[in-house]
């Protein structure tokens, strides 16, 4: 039996109705027609988000399943039950696509007040932000690849790090961990680049700054390999969000579109292989590093209990945390809260129409993993049949 089948500890937060909403919900995901068809619709017409008959669907299904709410109180509510039962939280402000700089500084400005929630706050063990909400990706883009900017342009560039850097320091200032998300792989060397130099500035007696490593990238095992032998020679800590990744089908058209070699693995076996020997090494070299384990693979949770008893780290030690998304794979954290590990929520809130993105790409995810959305079925079946016993 795995340490992940009690689904009583699994589904603890959750009503009978909330189960059966759940059950629907997974079922019309798992029909990849209707997944494609949802995605097609939104993402051709997305003004049909807000109209009368569509929004309260979309609220009381998929968003309620997969999102916080749409305010920042709303997700900190969320936060506070789900820590009820152990689980912490990562609010994530999931507004994408902006252009403005007002935009912009809106966004920077909502990252500080969370960082004053997450103050002296168990339940909101991070902060979270992706580099585009900054500032526009063709700038990250650009600065990545050298390119020169105009004066307009190095203005922008200017405004968005300095939007970066104040939310570090707002989080060294509170010792509150700041995660910078990955995203694209040609926006992300600009953001490696900053996300270091800020680890370097503020992480000497901790990981507080951590970044985010898409193991579906052939690359990134040599880069944390990389990185940690700055980081040993430097003296400085590393804290690193490992994942596997979230723009896989994107990153191969648009190599195939440009004909440059594709940056994502060949196979799902090698993005395991690269995940699982990510947690291996850092595990063994845990002295310089923080672990953000952010899975729903239950193969790679266990093999890092191991990993963590092999190398002597205790369950709460604060620098070693498992993640999982907000609305899936509820008996991974339930459990593992239940056995005093870390655990937080990756929390995403915000307008509807904003969320959209996050949320196909939710839907999309459950369709294309294989058994994702079985597996979820499953396990609220059998805690059904459970309480009806």
């Amino acid at each position: 039996m795995s340490l992940f089948d009690n689904t009583e500890f699994a589904f603890q937060a959750k009503s009978n109705q909330d189960l059966k909403k759940a059950h629907f919900l997974f079922k019309m995901i798992g029909n990849p027609f209707l997944t494609k068809l949802g995605g097609t619709v939104f993402g051709k017409l997305p003004f049909i988000v807000n109209l009368p008959l569509v929004k309260p669907l979309i609220k009381n299904t998929i968003y309620a399943q997969f999102v916080g709410g749409e305010t920042t109180s709303e997700a900190v509510k969320v936060a506070n039950d789900l820590y009820k039962f152990g689980v912490s939280s990562i609010l994530d402000y999931s507004v994408e696509g902006q252009t403005e700089e007002e935009d912009f500084d809106h966004v920077r400005d909502v990252m500080l007040e969370l960082v004053d929630l997450a103050k002296n706050n168990p339940s909101i063990p991070f902060v979270v932000f992706k580099p585009t909400a900054l500032g526009r990706i063709e700038l990250w883009e650009k600065i990545g690849n050298k390119a020169s900017l105009s004066k307009a342009e190095q203005q922008s560039w200017e405004n968005t790090k300095q939007r970066f850097k104040s939310i570090c320091a707002k989080g060294y200032e509170a010792d509150v961990n700041i995660m910078v998300d990955a995203e694209e792989t040609w926006m992300q060397d600009a953001a490696d680049e900053l996300t270091d130099e800020m680890m370097m500035k503020y992480n000497t007696k901790r990981p507080l700054i951590w970044n985010t490593l898409q193991m579906y990238r052939h690359d990134r095992l040599a880069y944390l390999k990389k990185m940690f032998a700055k980081a040993e020679e430097q003296n400085y800590f590393l804290g690193y969000k490992i994942v596997r990744g979230a723009y896989m089908e994107k990153e191969r058209a648009l190599a195939e579109e440009k004909s440059y070699p594709s940056p994502i693995q060949p196979n799902k076996e090698a993005s395991d292989r690269d995940y699982n020997a990510a947690i291996e090494f850092i595990t063994e070299h845990h002295q310089r590093f923080g672990l953000f384990a952010g899975t729903h693979n239950e193969h790679s949770c266990e093999l890092l209990i191991q990993q963590m008893k092999k190398n002597q780290i205790d369950a709460h030690n604060p620098n070693f945390w498992f993640g999982q998304l907000y609305g899936m794979s509820d008996n991974i954290s339930f459990n593992l809260a239940h056995l005093g590990y870390n655990i937080a929520k990756y929390l995403p809130y915000g307008p509807i129409k904003e969320v959209m993105p996050y949320l196909l790409r939710r839907a999309q995810e459950n369709t294309s993993v294989a058994g994702q959305t079985g597996r979820e079925l499953g396990l609220i079946e059998k805690e059904i049949k459970r309480r009806k016993v």
